[in-house]
């Protein structure tokens, strides 16, 4: 696979010979600690043929992931002589130890064209708050275990570095911790893997280390909480000096409780394609994709996790974010941005209309359905052709041929709740 890198205009990933990269990726924070041989497989091909390409995953799990022992019954570290778990002493002895099992993921995905998005740790690990730490890293041991699991994948192509791990940073040991295990990966590694930030919901890396000269590209988790406008953030991050490329890397998941209370009932594929769309609209490169069962590696179906993971691959959202990733592929990729002005009323709320162009198309999202009032002479051509992307299924509808010049407002083929619709304006003198 070919490493990646940030573009030169600093907004996008390209590969290293400068092929655009769309980031499509799959949530799958426990897949190192709670699957098998088969059973990764198994997971890696699913998601490789739905058009994913980035995995998610963390090597020190939320889930009790040092006291508790991964799918072979193995650990990632030993204890110290306090009894304690230290990241500086890996657990490498004997046959086909955790980290052999990373192993086995990380090489298992890289023929399926699948990039794992890696992250050395969950963040209770060094900021309990909720979660079941327990907290084991100071800043040297931090740099001590970003230095061994930077140089044990220097060599790998498919690595990305996330540090963080959904908790914030508020103190400045945490920041310490932080920026020491950037420096140890970097060390390991001789920098050879882009490196980013995975900050707790309602939050961006931005908001922490933005300035830091590791962090290659910002990440944004909008959440699971009640409606949250990530086009905010984004554009937030996207307005950002110095420049970095952005994206949401946790947006609201598939069939995950709304605000976290079942009572509230569950976030279906319309509530994830308006999260996608409105965040790539606004300015991210890519976006990522998480079922709640699936992340969770869940094997006990119930009222909070409601499926067993297996079932849950093939869930709608799963089956149709492949369409947005085709859909921004198909036009000049490097050129485009997010640009408001070339809506007359954007609306609000669930509404709310996000518009994004080239210098010879333009995409706008309603998410209901509800018309799109364009203002038109922002591209190319003196006639553009019209049409409707359906976010669901991929397909589009001809909608005719206009003068581009002056206001146009596009009534969508449905409205309503769960009829998304982009429209899509083309220089007529073009074929895309």
């Amino acid at each position: 696979m070919k490493m990646l890198k940030v573009s030169v205009n600093k907004r996008f990933l390209v590969t290293e010979d400068e092929e655009p990269f769309f980031w499509l990726a799959d949530t799958a924070w426990e897949v190192f600690n709670r699957l098998n041989q088969e059973e990764t497989y198994l997971y890696l091909l699913n998601r490789a043929k739905k058009g994913f390409n980035v995995i998610q995953a963390v090597a020190l799990a939320e889930f009790d992931g040092l006291r508790t022992g991964n799918a072979y019954g193995r650990k990632p570290l030993l204890q110290n002589e306090k009894g304690e778990y230290d990241p500086s002493f890996l657990d490498l002895e004997g046959e086909y130890n955790y980290w052999d099992h990373v192993d086995y993921v990380i090489d298992k995905a890289e023929p399926l064209g699948l990039y794992i998005a890696l992250l050395p740790t969950w963040g209770d690990k060094y900021n309990i708050k909720w979660g079941k730490g327990p907290v084991i890293f100071d800043s040297n041991n931090a740099f001590t275990y970003g230095e061994w699991i930077g140089k044990r994948y220097k060599h790998k192509s498919n690595i990305i570095w996330v540090l963080g791990g959904d908790r914030p940073l508020e103190q400045q040991i945490h920041h310490s911790i932080i920026r020491a295990m950037a420096l140890g990966i970097k060390k390991g590694d001789e920098g050879r893997h882009l490196i980013t930030f995975h900050p707790m919901g309602g939050h961006s890396s931005s908001d922490y280390v933005h300035d830091e000269k590791w962090l290659d590209f910002n990440m944004i988790q909008s959440g699971h909480g009640y409606d949250w406008d990530n086009y905010s953030r984004i554009t937030s991050d996207y307005n950002r000096k110095p420049i970095k490329p952005t994206l949401d890397g946790e947006p609201r998941y598939e069939d995950h409780p709304i605000n976290f209370q079942a009572k509230n009932g569950y976030y279906n594929d319309s509530d994830v394609r308006q999260s996608l769309y409105w965040s790539v609209f606004s300015g991210g490169f890519g976006v990522t994709y998480g079922h709640h069962s699936v992340w969770s590696m869940n094997k006990e179906p119930g009222e909070y996790y409601t499926l067993h993971w297996r079932d849950a691959l093939d869930r709608l959202a799963a089956l149709q974010v492949k369409h947005l990733r085709a859909l921004i592929e198909s036009r000049p990729f490097l050129e485009r941005v997010p640009d408001q002005s070339l809506l007359a009323n954007e609306l609000a709320w669930g509404d709310h209309i996000r518009a994004t162009r080239g210098v010879s198309y333009v995409f706008a999202y309603t998410p209901k359905g509800k018309a799109i009032d364009m203002n038109m002479g922002r591209i190319t051509g003196e006639n553009v052709k019209a049409s409707w992307f359906d976010p669901r299924t991929g397909e589009k509808q001809y909608a005719g041929e206009y003068e581009n010049t002056g206001l146009i407002k596009f009534i969508p083929p449905s409205s309503g709740n769960g009829s998304d619709w982009v429209l899509i304006l083309d220089d007529a003198d073009i074929d895309f």
